[in-house]
């Protein structure tokens, strides 16, 4: 008699039948397949990650051509955005942790009780804000503005300004027609003529400048602080401090590798923008834009400006800086 197969051992995946072996190292063999191909998505799901909104050729081309979005600890997901205003209600609903809009823009949303705080934040010369008129326009001085529609995007830097131009020139703000715009319309607007001038900020003026002609009637000179911030929603203050710390650090090195390096940031972000490198490298170089300390200092100087943005109407009602920033990120980022 043929001797009869030993029963298998629970054990054992090789014991019993040929069969019965066979089926058993197949199943170890795709689960050990199951467990492999599971094994990065795991690992994915478990890297932290930081939710950064850009605005097309901003905080992302200059993270990734400076080289600071290397090496990170966390895994970065950006989100576009047109302009600073949408940025800010993806923060304040919490769909993003992290973004960069200008100082008056960021404040106006913190006045309406946005729960946002700023962490970071640049400078760059006033004269990158401008007020700008076609070629051939017969406007010499900000008083031949009387009587004339001008586009300038509500509760942020080109409402300050041109009441802030208007106001030192001694013109009341009714003599001009303010045409609430945001860059994308106010551009067809003012090469339409729909308009007469238009108060912007770099690049669109070197595009304008470069591009189409445009000349400027006044800058922001004297005027406007002309600072950026890097803002967060109070959740990813709360749950994600370590990340953001280093991401100020980055984006402080970011800049200082931008202002020597401004051909190969021209270029980088032509890329991303399909603008001219040639307006770009116009545009940076006007800016200057560097890293500044989010301290004391700045925010009584943002003070100053935010009570000012009061009377012009830019923002609602007065707010106090000082709770509307965290300075330990700089203190964090000197260290």
């Amino acid at each position: 008699m043929m001797p009869r197969p030993a029963p298998p051992d629970p054990m054992n995946p090789v014991s019993g039948t040929p069969t019965m072996r066979f089926h058993a190292t197949r199943r170890s063999l795709l689960l050990g397949a199951a467990a492999v191909l599971a094994a990065p998505a795991i690992s994915r799901a478990q890297t932290p990650v930081l939710r950064i909104g850009n605005q097309k050729g901003g905080l992302r081309s200059l993270i990734e051509a400076s080289g600071q979005g290397k090496d990170l600890p966390y895994r970065i997901e950006w989100s576009e955005f047109p302009a600073a205003a949408p940025l800010l209600e993806a923060l304040n609903a919490g769909a993003i942790d992290l973004g960069t809009q200008g100082d008056l823009a960021f404040l106006s949303v913190f006045a309406n009780g946005a729960p946002i705080r700023a962490i970071g934040a640049t400078r760059a010369d006033a004269a990158s804000q401008a007020i700008l008129v076609p070629g051939q326009s017969t406007a010499r001085t900000i008083a031949d503005l009387r009587g004339r529609k001008v586009a300038a995007n509500r509760g942020g830097w080109g409402q300050y300004l041109l009441r802030a131009a208007l106001k030192r020139e001694g013109i009341p703000h009714g003599e001009v027609t303010q045409v609430p715009l945001g860059p994308a319309d106010a551009s067809l607007a003012f090469r339409s003529g729909a308009v007469d001038a238009w108060v912007i900020w770099e690049p669109y003026n070197s595009i304008e400048i470069e591009g189409f002609g445009a000349r400027i009637l006044a800058d922001g000179t004297g005027l406007t602080p002309t600072v950026s911030l890097l803002s967060v929603n109070e959740a990813a203050l709360r749950d994600k401090r370590p990340l953001l710390t280093d991401f100020v650090r980055r984006n402080e090195r970011g800049w200082a590798w931008a202002q020597e390096n401004i051909p190969a940031f021209a270029r980088s972000t032509s890329e991303l923008t399909r603008i001219p490198e040639a307006m770009l490298r116009r545009a940076y170089t006007v800016q200057k834009t560097r890293a500044v300390p989010l301290d004391a200092a700045l925010a009584a100087e943002l003070q100053v400006a935010a009570d000012q943005s009061v009377e012009f109407g830019v923002m609602a009602r007065t707010i106090r800086v000082a709770d509307a920033v965290d300075t330990g990120f700089t203190l964090a980022s000197a260290r």
